[in-house]
C-alpha cells in the first residue's frame, strides 16, 4: 500500500469518528433545542450562522473563491433545499414527538437510499457482493432496534413519516452534491448551502410567528450552540468530505452507526429505555458497517485523485 493511499484511508477513519459521534449525539441535542426554542428559527439561526463561519473561514484561511455563476449558486441553493430546509426541518419538527433513538433509526434508511441512488449518474459506482451484504446485516439490526416489543410502534406516524420524508430528501442531496462539478471548494459549497437553507428556514419561522415564541434560555442556547459549531460545521466538512471521496455505501455506513450512538445517549440523559432486541440489533448494525468500511481491495473506498472532479483554485 503506497503512502498516498495510508494517508487517504486516514482521512476516511478520521472523517468517518467525525461525523459519527457528533451525529450520533446531535439527536440529543437537537431534541433539547427544540423543546426549549421554536423549530423553524432554531434551525434557521444555526446555520446562517454555520454557513458565515464557514464561508469566512473557507476564503480568508482556505483560499477558497467565492461563488462567481448562477450555476454556482443555484447549486448551493438546491442543496440547501434538499439538506437543510426538507432534511433538517422535517427532522427537527419530527423529533418533538419521536423519541430521539426512534428519530435516528428512521435515519438510518439513508444508508439504502444513498447506496441505491449512488449506482446512478456521471459518478455511479455499483455496489458489491460484499456491500449489499453490509447493507442487509445493517439493514436486519436496524429492524430489531426498531421492535423493542415484539412489534412496530404505530404512535406519531405522521411525526415518523416526516423524518423518512426528509432522510429521502438528505439521499437526493447528497448524490446529487457528490456528482456535480463546481469551481469551489467544497467547504464554500457546503458554507452557501447552509447559508442559503439557513435564510429560507428564518424566513419560515417569521411567517409561522417563530420571533414571537423566542426566549432566550439555557437548555436552547447550548444546544444551538453545539449544533451550529460541532454538527454544521465539523460533522458537515467531513460529510461534505466523505461525499466527494468515498464510496456510496462507506458514506452511508454513518445512519447505522448514529442510532447507536443516540440511543445510549436518550437512555443516559433522556430516560429513553432499551430493550434487549435493541441492544443485539446495535451489535450487528456494526458488523453491518464493518464489511462496508473494509479496505478497498475489498469494496472499500475510493480512490481520492479518482473521486474529485477538477475544479480551479
Amino acid at each position: 500500500m503506497s503512502l498516498a493511499e495510508r494517508r487517504h484511508r486516514l482521512k476516511v477513519g478520521i472523517c468517518l469518528a467525525t461525523v459519527y459521534l457528533i451525529w450520533g449525539s446531535s439527536f440529543l441535542f437537537s431534541k433539547i433545542g427544540a423543546s426549549h426554542l421554536p423549530v423553524a428559527m432554531f434551525s434557521g439561526v444555526r446555520f446562517l450562522i454555520a454557513g458565515s463561519l464557514l464561508g469566512l473561514f473557507a476564503h480568508y484561511r482556505g483560499g477558497a473563491i467565492w461563488p462567481r455563476s448562477r450555476t454556482e449558486w443555484t447549486q448551493g441553493l438546491v442543496l440547501g433545499v434538499l439538506m437543510v430546509v426538507a432534511s433538517n426541518g422535517l427532522n427537527l419538527w419530527a423529533i418533538q414527538y419521536i423519541p430521539t433513538n426512534q428519530s435516528a433509526l428512521l435515519n438510518s434508511t439513508a444508508a439504502f437510499w444513498i447506496a441505491g441512488f449512488g449506482v446512478f449518474g456521471r459518478r455511479g459506482h455499483p455496489l458489491s457482493k460484499r456491500a449489499i451484504a453490509g447493507l442487509l446485516i445493517g439493514f436486519t439490526g436496524t429492524v430489531l432496534m426498531l421492535i423493542p416489543n415484539g412489534r412496530i410502534a404505530t404512535s406519531a406516524a405522521l411525526a415518523q413519516l416526516g423524518a423518512l420524508c426528509g432522510c429521502f430528501s438528505w439521499s437526493i442531496g447528497t448524490v446529487y452534491y457528490r456528482s456535480m462539478q463546481t469551481r469551489i471548494s467544497p467547504l464554500m459549497l457546503t458554507a452557501l448551502q447552509m447559508w442559503f437553507g439557513g435564510l429560507m428556514m428564518l424566513t419560515l419561522g417569521f411567517v409561522l410567528g417563530d420571533f414571537g415564541r423566542w426566549h432566550m434560555n439555557r437548555p436552547g442556547l447550548i444546544s444551538l450552540g453545539y449544533l451550529t459549531l460541532c454538527s454544521s460545521c465539523l460533522a458537515y466538512t467531513a460529510y461534505g468530505w466523505l461525499s466527494r471521496n468515498t464510496t456510496p455505501p462507506v458514506i452511508g455506513t454513518y445512519s447505522y452507526v448514529n442510532p447507536t450512538i443516540a440511543a445510549f445517549l436518550g437512555w443516559q440523559f433522556l430516560d429513553e429505555r432499551l430493550a434487549g432486541t435493541q441492544l443485539i440489533g446495535m451489535l450487528i448494525v456494526i458488523f453491518g458497517v464493518i464489511l462496508l468500511t473494509l479496505p478497498s481491495r475489498f469494496g472499500g473506498v475510493e480512490p481520492e485523485n479518482q473521486a474529485a472532479p477538477p475544479r480551479s483554485a
